[in-house]
């Protein structure tokens, strides 16, 4: 791999004292060996040289809930609440999918989220073909940890297809992490997704709490999205979204816990307590009505909240620029301007992000010895405010994945 000279460029380190340097940026091998001005540590010539003048150099954003398999849907879900929108569009939909349609998808999903700056994301595809989505995969430039979707619930409206037994569930899930985690070089891993409480079982709940436990393995489930949804579980279980998870023996430091919309004091206390990592979407929960999250008192609390598009379905777009400006000002809207910065936000979409995958120490910051996932912005006060317009290239491992005329290598 060529060693790479990014320069000139102002770098939002996203490092724990939150640096912002003027200089350059030396990758090598995939890694940031030097981050700086050349007079503070000289270094060789680089294979490729990078001006990234008047533009900003910040790592690549890590986007922690997604269904790639929903990117095909773009359009045909609109104006419904979440479980309608499940019900009649979005589980037929999953039900019809081919390994085909499904390769298709999480490529066209792929192509959009390199373009907009992510460079790793946390995603939950369909019950069935997850290999196929892995297959895809394995060729993009994204680092992804996926989940096959976990559903043995009788629950209302669920297809025939999307409804496993439970063993078999369990099984399948287990098998695509034998084979597929730590697959093309490490940047591919498996979790186990099971979807939410409502299409799941307590016994597959359990089942999934001992597998994690066992193998060290993210969960990535919905919890608390909609009032209608807490209202099912609430009735089926006699408790609360979180309360239940709990109960079951998720509740961990690898719980990773969607949305999070409807969650109480005492819930917001559990999560902080086991450490679980929230996920918030804020384009999708304001596209589904579902509500504005309380981040700024998750925050408060020391929960990790980091971001997500989540699918197509629900949001019409995947573009973190988007998902970080409206988690700041919905939470301006709630509590007052200021109640989250936007360096809070920039922190959920890089380091928030890669803490939540259990990566911390390999990306979401700009430091000497990371992996070097980066993304360099225009930053042209002219330049259209636009994520497709600004972003001038897209690095993951030390390989360029896009680059926009407005990079000039030499």
């Amino acid at each position: 791999m060529p060693s790479l000279l990014l320069r000139n460029a102002t770098i939002l380190t996203m490092n724990d004292a939150f640096d912002i340097v003027e200089g350059d940026v030396l990758v090598r091998d995939g890694r940031i060996v030097h981050v700086g001005s050349q007079a503070a540590g000289p270094y060789e010539r680089a294979d490729v040289v990078v001006d990234a003048r008047q533009g900003y150099l910040l790592p690549g954003f890590v986007q922690t809930h997604i269904h790639l398999c929903q990117t095909l849907f773009r359009g045909y879900a609109d104006d419904l609440p979440l479980l309608g929108w499940l019900r009649t569009r979005v589980w037929p939909m999953e039900a019809a999918h081919t390994p085909t349609s499904l390769r298709a998808s999480t490529a066209l999903a792929a192509v959009e989220l390199l373009r907009t700056g992510t460079t790793a994301v946390l995603t939950m595809e369909t019950v069935h073909d997850t290999e196929a989505v892995l297959e895809e995969l394995e060729g993009t430039g994204l680092r992804a940890t996926v989940g096959k979707c976990m559903m043995d619930a009788p629950a209302e409206g669920v297809p025939a297809r999307l409804r496993e037994r439970t063993a078999t569930s369990i099984d399948e899930s287990l098998a695509l992490r034998r084979r597929w985690d730590g697959a093309a070089g490490g940047r591919l891993r498996v979790a186990l997704a099971p979807r939410f409480a409502v299409s799941c079982t307590r016994e597959l709940l359990e089942g999934v709490a001992e597998e994690s436990r066992r193998g060290s393995t993210l969960v990535h489930t919905h919890a608390s999205e909609s009032r209608a949804e807490i209202d099912l579980v609430r009735e089926t279980t006699g408790m609360s979204n979180v309360a239940y998870l709990e109960a079951t023996g998720l509740a961990s430091p690898r719980l990773c816990v969607a949305h999070c919309v409807w969650v109480d004091e005492r819930e917001q206390a559990l999560l902080a307590q086991h450490d679980a990592k929230v996920l918030h979407c804020p384009g999708s929960n304001l596209k589904l009505g579902s509500g504005l999250a309380p981040i700024a008192e998750l925050h408060a609390r020391g929960v990790c909240v980091s971001l997500g598009a989540d699918g197509a379905a629900c949001n019409n777009r995947l573009d973190m620029f988007d998902e970080m400006r409206l988690a700041a000002t919905l939470q301006a809207v709630r509590r007052g301007p200021g109640a989250i910065t936007a360096r809070d936000v920039v922190w959920m979409a890089t380091r928030g992000g890669a803490r939540t995958l259990g990566l911390d120490h390999e990306i979401g910051s700009v430091e000497p010895g990371k992996l070097a996932d980066l993304i360099a912005v225009q930053g042209d006060p002219l330049a259209q405010p636009s994520s497709l317009a600004n972003v001038r290239f897209v690095m993951k491992g030390g390989k360029v994945e896009v680059s926009e005329a407005g990079a000039k290598a030499s």
